[in-house]
């Protein structure tokens, strides 16, 4: 009898002393739980960019990313130098993920198949690595100012930067799941302890208007163009004009979203959208038409063309600087004549001119789902 006592107090005694532990921990404590439960986030797959025939434009790619597991790590300047000689990075940068006090630390990222086979031969206690989704851009810079490009926020995390990569990158990014686990005090998962694990949400793909082939093309020939006359910068847009959904867009110089990083920013800038500049002759049959539906011309008015036109301290000149005398408007809208432009101008008057140009929607941003679109200023009052 006195034996059982015994084991009854001392089975007492033990409960008593866990139940005691379990309060200070959880109650007193409740931030000590934290060393013994692992959080680990999940990245879903970010989505596909696809042209309107569903040609790839930006696609994804499994590389891998290195983790430790401090304190399993029996060498630490063996397993250091081994990792950094195949990584070709400094010592010290991966040494000091090394920390005895942490059950697990990242270390490095977009590791290639081929280096984490390497790491892995080596056999060495206390690593792992994580399935890594990284962009994978196939044709290179077709159509960069288009597609962004993905870079890293101050946490470290993938975010979509410029174009329809910076636009939808909500819709592209999905949803992170997560994997919690407790850990023994050698920081290893309890089998029979918390195993929660919250699947990722991948990321929406996305089907441009872009054709590929005419991209492909609209590049080739700007570059050829810039080569010729010796620009510094150019873009071109090809649009259904029935539609105007965008089937190319390219401006030069670009650059390669696959190494974004040694770039400069000014480079990101998509000046289809982005700058302003004069649209030159290419404005003037909307003057013409402003005039038209004003009903202050015909096509058929003629003006007497006999010269240059002054306009407070400007003079307005024809390109060449030939004049042809009375003709028709059709006739200036022909040839280009800045003069003509002047006579409608001066018949629609400073008010109905503007207001046309507001009503072509000049002024105003056009909503496309790009990002860096920038509003343009028109000047109203010239006097």
């Amino acid at each position: 009898m006195t034996k059982l006592r015994l084991l009854f107090f001392g089975f007492l005694t033990v409960f008593c002393i866990v139940i005691l532990r379990l309060f200070f921990i959880q109650v007193l404590h409740p931030d000590l739980q934290r060393d013994y439960l692992s959080t680990r986030k999940l990245q879903p797959e970010r989505g596909k960019i696809y042209d309107r025939n569903g040609e790839p434009i930006v696609m994804n790619q499994i590389l891998y990313h290195l983790f430790f597991e401090p304190q399993l790590i029996k060498e630490k300047e063996k397993t250091a130098l081994s990792i950094a000689n195949i990584l070709k990075v400094d010592e010290a940068s991966i040494s000091s993920r090394i920390d005895p006090t942490k059950t697990w630390t990242s270390v490095f990222g977009s590791i290639s198949k081929q280096d984490r086979d390497s790491i892995l031969k080596l056999k060495l206690p206390g690593m792992g690595f994580d399935e890594q989704w990284s962009r994978y851009y196939p044709d290179a810079s077709i159509a960069a100012h288009l597609a962004g490009f993905v870079g890293k926020n101050d946490d470290g995390i993938d975010v979509g930067r410029s174009g329809v990569e910076g636009f939808y990158d909500k819709d592209l990014g999905g949803l992170p799941g997560l994997i919690r686990s407790d850990l023994d005090v050698e920081g290893r998962p309890i089998f029979l302890g918390t195993q929660e694990r919250i699947d990722p949400e991948n990321g929406r793909d996305l089907y441009l208007t872009i054709d590929k082939s005419v991209q492909m093309l609209v590049k080739e020939k700007l570059a050829a163009g810039l080569e010729k006359y010796e620009a510094k910068e150019g873009c071109a847009i090809i649009a259904n004009p029935n539609t105007m959904e965008i089937l190319a867009l390219s401006c030069l110089p670009d650059y390669d979203p696959d190494t974004y990083y040694k770039f400069s920013n000014g480079v990101f800038r998509n000046a289809a959208i982005s700058d302003a500049y004069e649209p030159g002759s290419t404005f003037k049959p909307l003057v013409m038409a402003a005039g038209i539906e004003a009903g202050v011309i015909k096509p058929d008015t003629v003006f007497d063309e006999d010269g240059p036109v002054s306009i407070g301290e400007y003079t307005i000149r024809t390109w060449n600087n030939s004049y042809e005398g009375k003709i028709t408007l059709t006739r200036a809208l022909e040839k280009s004549s800045n003069v003509g432009m002047v006579f409608v101008g001066s018949k629609l008057g400073n008010d109905k001119l503007y207001d046309s140009i507001i009503q072509y929607g000049f002024g105003a941003e056009t909503h496309i789902d790009l990002e860096g679109e920038l509003q343009q200023l028109l000047v109203k009052d010239l006097q």
